[in-house]
């Protein structure tokens, strides 16, 4: 199954969650407010702050280190310094706000070089194909950077984060 196929049955399938049945939010359907904040859960199950960790500190998923400093994760080398430090998130911005930022920090922040995290959208990329990913661009796989859940783990993880 495609990684664009398993969103679309994911978006298609509820998650039951302490009684209550969620849907997946396509990026799409994202309902922002205050055009920096999204104040829903994008994948309707709460965020696993350790999961959230292993994404940030990931070179293969969010590689959030590749920019940003982060003191609670001491044993991994080279974290940048381009972006923000990750110290204090959770003291900073609220949780709506966390999530547009993980979500996308260019809607939050136009002149930042974060990339979108969750989008689907081809034409809001400028290049998604061949030249920027070594693959040629293909509808059918095309799909968001960060999957619902794992922005959800995100924020959870930068919601710890209150010391600076």
């Amino acid at each position: 199954m495609t990684r664009r196929s398993l969103s679309a049955a994911c978006a298609a399938t509820a998650v039951i969650w302490g009684g209550a049945t969620f849907a997946e939010i396509s990026p799409a359907d994202i309902v922002w407010e205050d055009e920096i904040a999204i104040p829903a859960s994008l994948s309707g199950t709460p965020g696993d702050p350790v999961a959230g960790a292993v994404t940030v500190s990931s070179r293969s998923a969010g590689n959030c280190l590749s920019c940003h400093q982060n003191t609670a994760m001491p044993e991994h080398d080279f974290q940048g310094n381009i972006g923000p430090s990750l110290d204090g998130s959770g003291a900073r911005w609220s949780e709506a706000e966390l999530r547009g930022i993980v979500a996308n920090a260019k809607r939050v922040f136009p002149e930042s070089m974060m990339p979108v995290f969750y989008n689907d959208n081809p034409e809001d990329y400028i290049r998604p194909g061949e030249a920027y990913t070594a693959r040629a661009y293909n509808p059918e796989t095309f799909s968001t950077l960060l999957t619902a859940q794992q922005v959800e783990d995100v924020v959870a993880y930068l919601m710890t984060l209150t010391d600076w």
